[in-house]
């Protein structure tokens, strides 16, 4: 079993920026791909970002593509979303993920933190 447990939320003015982190427990970190993902009230939960295991390859969502940032730390068993320019349509509850590759499809991820809040006003 892997846990996940996010950090990092809070509440920004448009515009701001906000740093996430996902801690990992458990079984070994390194061969996981990592993913965010975001929930919206009375939305489905849509794909932000995911990086490899070895951090080579990284994809992110039309939406926050050129804003966002996705990087990991196999040492500390962290993942990061440095998040900049945000809107407030990047209003969510984020969540991390991992699984056996990347997906954009949150099905394809066997392990999911509890989430943290961020709020950004106009």
């Amino acid at each position: 079993q892997v846990q996940l447990v996010e950090s990092g939320g809070g509440l920004v003015q448009t515009g701001g920026s906000l740093r996430l982190s996902c801690a990992a427990s458990g079984r070994s970190f390194s061969p996981y791909a990592m993913a965010w993902f975001r929930q919206a009230p009375g939305k489905e939960r849509e794909f932000v970002a995911a990086i490899s295991w070895s951090g080579g390859t990284s994809q992110y969502a039309d939406s926050v593509r050129g804003r966002c940032s996705m990087s990991r730390d196999n040492a500390k068993n962290t993942v990061n979303l440095q998040m900049n320019s945000l809107k407030p349509e990047d209003t969510a509850v984020y969540f991390c993920a991992a699984g056996v590759r990347p997906s954009v499809i949150a099905t394809s991820y066997d392990y999911w933190g509890q989430g943290t809040q961020v709020t950004v006003s106009s």
